[in-house]
């Protein structure tokens, strides 16, 4: 009778954390290139049938995941357009498959994705093994309570500072991966190029910047992209169309159920509000900000927004992602693109990186990596390919750091 009791008491959380499937669904790879295509592929952004895995540029490759139900109207609709049109993922449910039967909880964190209790307790105990030199922190909390939790990792004092964030769009995994991964070798790599980094900066660290989606994404929606505050009859804002650098001026939807949704006003998130605040407080020491999303492995540069603005220090900013590009594609041959966003991708206003770029001008180095693959996984990349994701992007961040300090 108790274990009957107990199988009662638990079976309605276990029903309501029944991951969604996405059985027979496909991706579609699509290019336009007349303002026609652009005008429909827009008008379908904020249509729910159809899941956009990249933004919509002219002559740029967007990448659509459409419901078994609405493929025949989609592909009648590419033939009608006259736009050429390729299937790139055949069933999404069968590389999610994968992606959780590759995913063993062993106890190395870098065989399979983390959930973020696996993170956070990972995060714990870096503090307790390196008690001088890391200190968890809290950048800030979620809508449904969770803390934006980091570590300061600090060899010495007096060091210009360094901010690394990852997984503001929770399908991203292999952001907080990245993350993780350049936290472990700063803290453990022999190389004396690493050494050399790892101890000349103190460093902030916060693998998950949007946890509650993070979670959602473990637990229910593997597609899910933005926060998770209640707007009607739809959730959440994505997190990084959000912040108050030229908010809403461009890539961006007024529609709360839009992926692309910047909130009702600047900040309207409590992850980007108290995220944002933490950045002012550690600013006047910030010497390089880093961000890391996926997919298309790009190394971009502010300003997103319309107008072309771009940095003072453009020209810097070139040509140091242009070595820390050629430095990353010497390990394993993959091969990045540099440039500022609208030029590189689309017009994107409301991020993270436009934000820090525009506010605290100071800030030499500012960058948003956009990790592989270019398409063949999308999101859903195989957890085998972390720890080479990890090592490449990683000699690209030593790269960049080798080339400031030479001119110092």
């Amino acid at each position: 009778m108790r274990v009957i009791l107990c199988l009662l008491a638990v079976l309605p959380f276990c029903l309501g954390e029944e991951p969604d499937r996405f059985d027979n669904f496909k991706v579609y790879q699509v290019i336009p290139t007349t303002s026609a295509h652009l005008e429909v592929l827009e008008k379908l952004e904020n249509d729910p049938n159809y899941n956009f895995w990249s933004g919509v540029a002219l002559n740029r490759q967007v990448d659509v995941m459409v419901s078994p139900r609405q493929q025949d109207i989609f592909t009648n609709l590419l033939r009608f357009l006259n736009l050429p049109g390729k299937v790139m993922i055949e069933n999404v449910q069968e590389l999610m498959n994968n992606e959780r039967n590759s995913t063993d909880r062993s106890e190395d964190l870098f065989s399979s994705y983390q959930t973020l209790d696996e993170i956070h307790n990972w995060l714990r105990s870096l503090e307790a093994q390196y008690q001088d030199v890391v200190k968890v922190i809290v950048g800030g909390k979620s809508h449904e309570g969770r803390q934006i939790l980091g570590v300061h990792v600090s060899f010495k004092p007096g060091n210009k500072a360094v901010m690394i964030e990852g997984g503001i769009h929770a399908r991203e995994w292999i952001s907080p991966a990245t993350v993780i991964y350049i936290l472990n070798q700063l803290l453990t790599s022999q190389d004396p190029a690493v050494r050399a980094v790892a101890e000349s900066r103190d460093w902030y660290v916060f693998p998950s910047v949007n946890p509650d989606g993070y979670v959602y994404t473990h637990t229910k929606n593997r597609m899910w992209r933005k926060t998770r505050k209640p707007y009607g009859f739809c959730y959440g804002a994505d997190p990084n169309r959000n912040w108050g650098y030229h908010w809403m001026q461009g890539g961006a939807s007024s529609s709360a159920c839009s992926d692309t949704f910047a909130g009702d006003k600047a900040f309207s998130e409590i992850e980007t509000q108290s995220l944002s605040e933490f950045i002012d407080t550690i600013a006047p020491k910030l010497d390089v900000y880093l961000s890391f999303h996926s997919y298309s492995q790009l190394i971009l540069l502010p300003f997103g927004h319309k107008g072309h603005e771009v940095p003072a220090n453009n020209e810097e900013l070139h040509r140091v992602a242009n070595k820390a590009r050629d430095k990353l594609k010497e390990r394993y041959g993959t091969k990045y693109t540099v440039g500022n966003i609208p030029e590189a991708i689309y017009v994107a206003s409301g991020g993270s990186t436009d934000w820090v770029a525009g506010t605290h001008r100071h800030i030499r180095l500012t960058y948003t990596f956009e990790l592989r693959d270019t398409g063949r996984y999308g999101f859903l990349l195989p957890s085998n390919q972390i720890v080479p994701t990890g090592e490449e992007t990683l000699d690209a961040v030593v790269s960049m750091f080798q080339q400031i300090d030479a001119t110092e």
